[in-house]
């Protein structure tokens, strides 16, 4: 069957359908935004100038940030400014490109979190052999694997939507584009589209999931060897990362290990792993994280030293 493709661009219904709503909303998300991009920047010019990038924990933190920048630029600028827009469009290119951008990036941080695990299990687990098993080898390879995992995850997502003729009708009711929305647009059978984006999806974020849940309860587990200084500052290292794991994976689980239907909670959902998750991850990594507190203050002590020398 020839595929015909009527629909040259896609209507957003957004947040919502008030103006008074949308107003609050874009005050509240563009100061979202800004925190997440200082946030976000701040750790990774805090891992950068204090060479912390020898360490494999603060090496993958550095770039869980770097992903947490890309991943809500994805879908936050455009929904800010179409808070304010009367026609909320978005052509049909630009639709699959920021499709493909919330799966890459949504993706790459799924498995950059299971790395972060497995880090915490061979430092926590095997502290004697932790040097030599998350070399900088090791570690480079890892981080490329997250990021071809992501690709690969994204891309198979794409082609399963591009395949399918779009005539109409062209209204989203979403802030961004995601595959189901898009899915019930389409003017022909989705259902074993719908299973293998479902399955795709579920097998990524369940698989991750389990493996970080063994990898924590292997770890608290073994902390009840340690003496009550090495346990305190585990715990506070795995706290973060543990509150960080919930608060991603939650959301996500609701949104793609379903079948291949849309709810109206859908887009509040979404907002919390697109927008407060990135935004909460600086917070919950420098507040429970005495090292990487200590960095920042030597940085912006160094900082304001050099600035109070320049002015004599």
């Amino acid at each position: 069957m020839e595929k015909i493709n009527n629909v040259t661009e896609f209507i957003f219904w957004g947040l919502s359908q008030s103006p008074e709503i949308e107003k609050v909303c874009f005050v509240v998300f563009s100061v979202f935004y800004i925190i997440i991009l200082l946030g976000n920047l701040l750790i990774m010019l805090t891992v950068c100038l204090n060479n912390l990038f020898k360490s494999p924990m603060y090496f993958f933190l550095s770039f869980l940030s770097l992903v947490d920048i890309c991943y809500s630029s994805v879908t936050a600028p455009k929904m800010i400014v179409d808070l304010l827009a009367k026609d909320k469009t978005i052509s049909y290119v630009g639709c699959m490109l920021q499709l493909f951008g919330v799966h890459f990036f949504g993706c790459t941080e799924i498995f950059i979190l299971t790395v972060m695990a497995y880090d915490r299990y061979v430092a926590i687990c095997k502290p004697l052999h932790y040097t030599t098993i998350m070399d900088q080898e090791r570690c480079n390879k890892m981080l490329l694997g997250t990021w071809v995992g992501g690709f690969l995850h994204s891309i198979i997502q794409v082609a399963l939507v591009v395949q399918l003729p779009f005539c109409g009708p062209n209204e989203i009711d979403h802030y961004f584009c995601d595959v189901h929305p898009v899915l019930k647009l389409a003017c022909t059978d989705t259902y074993i589209v719908g299973v293998v984006v479902t399955a795709n999806s579920g097998t990524i974020a369940l698989g991750s999931f389990v493996i970080l849940l063994i990898s924590y309860s292997i770890i608290l587990v073994s902390l009840r060897k340690q003496s009550a200084e090495g346990r305190h500052k585990a715990l506070s290292t795995c706290g973060s990362h543990i509150a960080v794991v919930i608060m991603f994976f939650g959301p996500c689980t609701f949104m793609y290990m379903r079948p291949d239907t849309t709810f109206s909670e859908d887009k509040m959902v979404a907002v919390f792993y697109t927008i407060i998750t990135p935004m909460l991850n600086p917070l919950i990594y420098t507040l429970r994280n005495a090292e990487v507190k200590n960095a920042m203050k030597k940085l912006w002590g160094r900082n304001v030293f050099l600035e109070a020398k320049g002015k004599k």
